[in-house]
């Protein structure tokens, strides 16, 4: 039975209450009972009248999600940053950012926003695994700033996790709005030419 049908359904059985009149064997309801109450009926109508307008609108429409706003944040907001005296992964500083700010209504920073950053001022380089897998891992750079590869153990196999001590998580708050920037720089580069610009015939 798809959703029409069953609202259809739903709706028939109402309109037989409101009526006076019991859907299952369509004798009447007593005049004493409950559902013949003015009120009731009236309130049963009104429903009634629903369900034909969802019907008529094929269906129960979905609420449209309200697009978020991009991601931006303030010096104040990052002087608010929970540093941690433990090294950790790059996905927990951007958990962390994004703990800052509102996220119903605004999109959260991605942990490759940080690390296309740290690419393109050399403290990061993408490596071939022998797997075929990119990989990012610190340049002779970053061991200098405080951020180290380390071995970890999995449950099946061995693994890399890039670190970020308080000096590199530091580095990473303070440059958040070069982070961004150079976000923003790199999706103007991509973006496709402008419709003005569009070739002829388009």
């Amino acid at each position: 039975m798809t959703e029409i049908e069953k609202i259809a359904y739903t709706k028939f059985f109402i309109d037989k209450l409101a009526n006076g009149i019991n859907p299952l064997d369509n004798t009447p309801i007593p005049e004493n009972e409950l559902l013949n109450n003015i009120r009731i009926s009236r309130c049963m109508f009104y429903v009634s009248d629903i369900l034909r307008q969802v019907i008529e609108n094929g269906g129960v429409q979905k609420k449209k999600s309200t697009p978020k706003i991009p991601f931006s944040i303030s010096d104040e907001q990052l002087s608010r940053f929970p540093y941690s005296d433990q090294p950790m992964p790059v996905s927990r500083i951007t958990e962390g950012v994004n703990s800052l700010i509102d996220t119903d209504i605004m999109k959260k920073l991605p942990y490759s926003d940080i690390t296309d950053w740290l690419i393109s001022i050399g403290v990061l380089k993408t490596v071939q695994t022998s797997e075929g897998k990119s990989v990012k891992r610190p340049t002779e750079r970053a061991y200098q700033l405080g951020i180290t590869l380390e071995l970890r153990q999995g449950q099946y196999n061995s693994y890399y996790v890039v670190l970020y001590n308080r000096q590199a998580q530091e580095l990473i708050i303070d440059n958040m709005q070069a982070i961004l920037s150079y976000k923003s720089s790199k999706d103007e580069q991509s973006a496709p030419e402008a419709e003005g610009n569009a070739p002829d015939g388009c």
